[in-house]
């Protein structure tokens, strides 16, 4: 909770009138078995129930058609960190705009049982749904709906992420300090807070999560590398004019970009620094180290776990005509969401624990589908 600041547009939707976040730390830990508690669920049954409503108007099915509540992840809750893990580095995760923290386990769960402490960061009051431990579920907040203008509204929920991040990053230290940030003084796995190293801070997102990373970099150095999925650099796809701080600054530290299309354009061009004004603002602007990726049979939901959780449920359910095609593409969501883990992987490997990675250095025959374009 943090108690220096107060609304904007979501005053009034906070119990405490405090801005109050959810985040989950993914960490390795030690061989695990059943004896170690439950397996963590995708979702807490409360947002599930609230995200799935929305959902299945979406998908066109019956409400409860999809058990969202009933998903479950790979890892256990509260178990120790692994006993020879050593220190940790630190990755920030912020999902696209009206999304949860969820939306790329695939990813998180890839980073962490790599090495790395992976914070995933709930945009509460933002977010479809977002469940506190008390069994609060908040919705996205009116206020927000109600700003007239797409730039405008990712104007102001962008300042409010971005102003998370710092937050996120100082109670990080009072937990490696020894203390516990939780706002409701809940036990801590054992070995956390010992583990995290906070000298070694990447960050990554989707949507208006890349935009979140972008400029979360530029107003706080303690993030050494970022990574962009798909997510524009301005505050509308189609105005170049409206650039964030951060394309016009550029960045002196690591930054990747994955993209697939361009949104909102005349004509179907790809989302690079060659086509889109707002990459190519910050690729010149910028001196760090920096990729442009792009993948032609994606479209922009690919870089999340649509990729493989639609084509899941089309297995199982009749969705929407073209609705897999539009939101994941033609690409192969196996193939394609083991080479996004892979170059994220790859990407905070290089820049945060100093390993060089030649999946990196030009195109691989393992991930045909991505391209390097500079």
């Amino acid at each position: 909770m943090d108690r220096t600041r107060r609304g904007p547009w979501w005053a009034g939707e906070a119990a405490s009138g405090f801005r109050e976040l959810m985040v989950s730390v993914w960490y390795p830990a030690d061989r695990v078995t059943a004896e170690d508690g439950p397996r963590a669920p995708y979702m807490r049954a409360g947002a599930a129930a609230v995200f799935g409503a929305g959902a299945a108007k979406i998908l066109q099915v019956d409400e409860g058609a999809v058990d969202w509540g009933g998903f479950v992840t790979h890892a256990r809750v509260g178990v120790a960190v692994a006993s020879r893990a050593g220190r940790l580095p630190v990755v920030l995760y912020s999902p696209g705009m009206y999304n949860e923290r969820t939306l790329d386990t695939t990813a998180v769960e890839e980073l962490a049982s790599h090495g790395c402490a992976v914070i995933t960061v709930d945009p509460v009051h933002e977010a479809h749904a977002v469940e506190f431990p008390d069994g609060r579920v908040i919705e996205s907040a009116p206020g927000l709906g109600a700003i007239e203008g797409g730039a405008d509204r990712s104007r102001a929920a962008l300042e409010v992420r971005v102003a998370d991040v710092p937050f996120v990053l100082d109670r990080l230290a009072v937990l490696a300090r020894g203390g516990n940030p939780d706002a409701g003084k809940r036990p801590l796995p054992r070995g956390l807070g010992q583990a995290l190293d906070l000298a070694r801070v990447g960050m990554f997102g989707h949507s208006l999560g890349g935009m979140t990373t972008a400029e979360a970099m530029r107003v706080d150095r303690r993030i050494r590398a970022g990574a962009n999925l798909d997510g524009p650099l301005g505050y509308d796809w189609t105005d170049p004019g409206l650039l964030l701080p951060v394309a016009r600054t550029g960045l002196d530290r690591p930054f990747l970009e994955m993209g697939a299309w361009l949104a909102g354009t005349s004509g179907r061009l790809p989302h690079t620094h060659e086509h889109s004004p707002s990459w190519r603002a910050l690729w010149r602007n910028s001196t760090g180290w920096k990729r442009d990726l792009w993948t032609e049979a994606a479209e922009h939901n690919s870089f999340t776990d649509y990729e493989t959780v639609l084509p899941g449920l089309a297995e199982r359910l009749t969705l929407p005509q073209g609705l897999l095609t539009r939101m994941t593409g033609t690409v192969d969501p196996a193939r394609f969401t083991a080479s996004r883990r892979a170059y994220l992987t790859a990407f905070f490997e290089k820049h945060l624990r100093g390993r060089h990675q030649p999946l990196l250095d030009g195109p691989s025959p393992l991930h045909p589908d991505v391209r390097f374009i500079s």
